[in-house]
């Protein structure tokens, strides 16, 4: 494939946006898929013309299959998939209800899943995919338990993909976000004021003394569907400004 392309799922804001951008920048042909009405209209309006933006819900496999064609019939095939898409629904544990922890667990893990096996057969040998998968896989956060755990089945997926996609020297990597300054913090369904204490006590553990922004993320994901990352897969970059190196 001549002029390389990308889909982006949940690439209608925060860190998918900026990876479109980056990308759009660097020669891609990109595909971004969403389904809030708002992003998706300042998406279409924000970022470049040539930017296919598609109304698509990460939960739905029917909507994969139809994004899967529309990326066959725009472009042909795929040289990078970026699984970005996903919510944060933060509530300590017996706030849960059955409807919430379905619905975070459809979005994160599900969906991701199934646009992957739906894309498949459209990605070029030697292809990068990348999950967005978030720190807090790994650092325990109150209140985060749910959103953690369906992150983590993705990351849990991520060796296991490596090696069956290897014969076809597809990269499978995963990228985890620290804090960053992103729409989800808005969108968590935390109260005003419990985002401020949670972004206040996150700031006061990075020894970078700040949030990420969505554009150095884009960076690490831009290098891992490069040339440059090529002998690298399996693996999970965490970008978070030094969060949890220190005590």
């Amino acid at each position: 494939m001549s002029t390389p392309a990308v889909l982006i799922t949940g690439g209608t804001s925060g860190i998918g946006k900026a990876t479109a951008e980056l990308l759009h920048e660097r020669g891609y042909r990109v595909m971004v898929t969403g389904r809030d009405p708002e992003t998706l209209a300042a998406a279409r309006e924000e970022l470049p013309a040539e930017v296919v933006v598609v109304e698509a819900d990460a939960r739905s496999v029917s909507d994969a299959d139809r994004v899967a064609a529309e990326i066959r019939a725009r472009f042909g095939g795929l040289t990078a998939l970026f699984l970005n898409a996903g919510i944060t629904r933060g509530a300590p544990v017996e706030a849960v209800d059955e409807a919430t922890f379905d619905d975070v667990f459809a979005v994160n893990a599900r969906g991701q899943f199934f646009t992957l096996q739906k894309t498949l057969p459209l990605l070029a040998d030697g292809a990068s995919v990348v999950f967005t998968v978030g720190i807090g896989v790994t650092r325990g956060l109150a209140g985060g338990s749910v959103t953690a755990a369906s992150r983590g089945a993705l990351l849990a997926m991520v060796p296991s993909l490596a090696v069956e996609l290897a014969p076809r020297r597809i990269r499978v990597n995963a990228v985890s976000p620290g804090a960053v300054d992103t729409p989800i913090w808005t969108k968590s369904g935390m109260p005003p004021e419990l985002v401020a204490q949670v972004t206040e006590a996150t700031t006061a553990r990075i020894p970078f003394g700040r949030f990420g922004t969505a554009r150095e993320v884009a960076e690490t994901v831009a290098f891992l569907t490069s040339d440059a990352a090529g002998y690298i897969t399996g693996q999970n970059i965490v970008v978070g400004g030094g969060i949890g190196v220190s005590a």
